[in-house]
């Protein structure tokens, strides 16, 4: 897996590359906003982003990198007030973790935010399936709907990707909640169904996602 570190701090920087390559991972460093979006590309799987650059503030970034590309965003900043989480996250930020950090926290979070977008061996179904006239493709991150591509936001997307690498099973409340906005709150069950009635509408086929009830959804018609 390829990481590309935006932080200006060079010691920063260093260490968490070093850790990373350790752990396992190519890495790829930018210390300002222009490099990091000169150095994006399809091959990156992952942004760790501070928000304290010299060229452009953190959030600024973020919203263009997420306006050009569906790549997880974990924001790592010594920004610790709420508003600012929220401003990062409302930005299109996957995670936000506040400085000083430890490291294996740095990891587990890594491995949630990709884990919606990546197969992991063992886990994952396929990487694209046909049910009723729905194409869904979880590499290039789209759905079709008898060959014309509906638009979904990210997080609708999330939702149907998790399901529809567990197809014909019915996936818990819980685990969507967890996969898709990486925290157990319940407070975000509300949000689960307004999210998936808004897939039902925009695919056209309300029965495709099924409701199991005190468990949670699963894809229908495989």
């Amino acid at each position: 897996m390829k990481i590309l570190i935006v932080e200006d701090d060079e010691r920063v920087a260093d260490a968490l590359a070093g850790f990373l390559g350790r752990a396992g991972y190519a890495v790829e460093r930018a210390g300002d906003g222009r490099a990091a979006l000169e150095m994006l590309g399809t091959d990156t799987e992952a942004v760790i982003l501070d928000l304290g650059l010299p060229d452009v503030d953190g959030i600024d970034l973020c919203r263009r990198i997420r306006a050009v590309s569906g790549v997880p965003i974990l924001i790592a900043t010594a920004r610790s007030q709420v508003h600012e989480r929220i401003r990062g996250l409302r930005a299109g930020a996957d995670d936000f973790l506040v400085k000083p950090y430890d490291v294996q926290e740095l990891l587990a979070r890594i491995e949630a935010v990709t884990r919606r977008t990546q197969a992991i061996p063992g886990e994952v179904g396929p990487v694209g399936i046909d049910i009723d006239g729905v194409r869904i493709d979880l590499v290039a991150r789209r759905v079709l709907v008898d060959g014309e591509q509906v638009e979904l936001t990210r997080k609708e997307f999330d939702i149907v990707a998790v399901l529809a690498r567990y197809p014909g099973v019915a996936v818990p409340r819980e685990r969507l909640i967890r996969e898709v906005w990486n925290t157990d709150w319940q407070s975000f069950a509300r949000s689960l169904e307004v999210h998936v009635a808004s897939i039902r509408r925009k695919l056209g086929r309300p029965a495709l996602i099924e409701t199991v009830r005190g468990v949670g959804y699963r894809l229908t018609g495989l």
